[in-house]
């Protein structure tokens, strides 16, 4: 699904959903619809797309309960599993496996590691590469969603740092196929997301960190 047929279905369901799933669903639609706007520029359209899920799984829990970024996502992509009935995870995950998955997954500029050796953090990043390449395939082969959407996620992550941070150059020509790799995979990740938070309205899904403030 893209951005319109989304906002349809939002639509749709406009009264059946809490007023924060709401604002949280309308975010994140709208920051999908900015991608495909910048389908030529892998650059703003995955910064795009990452917002995107940004405003899909971010949540406010205070200080005194502070989680990791990447514990909140993990928290949340196994919350999408458990409602995901119809197993479209574990479809998109098994068509595209050979394509933009693996692509991803084999890419070593995302893998975080790697970067931890050439700041001389860790001593090799080849071995735990193997090990997490291989640790994928066995978490299709045996349906483990959850595990194999956080290895994906872990090098998103890793993309969207290198670039949030200022850790490239814009349209630079200069090992970039991880940038069309991570679009790649994030066009076919966040509609689905969206779809599935839309298909579960009266699923709590966290208070939002910046909600809407009359006047401004």
């Amino acid at each position: 699904m893209n951005s319109s047929n989304l906002k349809d279905k939002f639509k749709g369901l406009r009264e059946q959903l809490h007023e924060i799933h709401a604002i949280r669903l309308h975010r994140a639609i709208s920051w999908l619809k900015c991608a495909e706007e910048n389908s030529g520029n892998p650059d703003l359209q995955f910064i795009s797309l990452w917002v995107a899920f940004n405003a899909c799984y971010a949540v406010n829990i205070g200080k005194e309960n502070t989680l990791t970024e990447k514990e909140q996502f993990k928290e949340f992509i196994t919350k999408l599993v458990e409602h995901d009935k119809e197993k479209r995870f574990f479809n998109l995950l098994w068509h595209q496996f050979s394509g933009p998955v693996r692509l991803l997954i084999e890419n070593q500029y995302v893998f975080r590691q790697y970067w931890d050796f050439q700041r001389g953090e860790i001593a090799d990043w080849k071995q735990p590469f193997a090990k997490s390449v291989s640790s994928s395939m066995r978490y299709l082969s045996d349906q483990k969603i959850p595990e194999l959407l956080e290895v994906v996620l872990d090098r998103l992550y890793t993309l969207r740092n290198q670039l949030i941070h200022g850790g490239a150059t814009y349209k630079s020509e200069v090992n970039r196929s991880q940038v069309g790799d991570g679009c790649n995979m994030l066009n076919l990740l966040i509609p689905l997301i969206i779809e599935i938070m839309l298909d579960n309205p009266n699923e709590y899904w966290g208070s939002i960190c910046y909600p809407p403030i009359k006047g401004l």
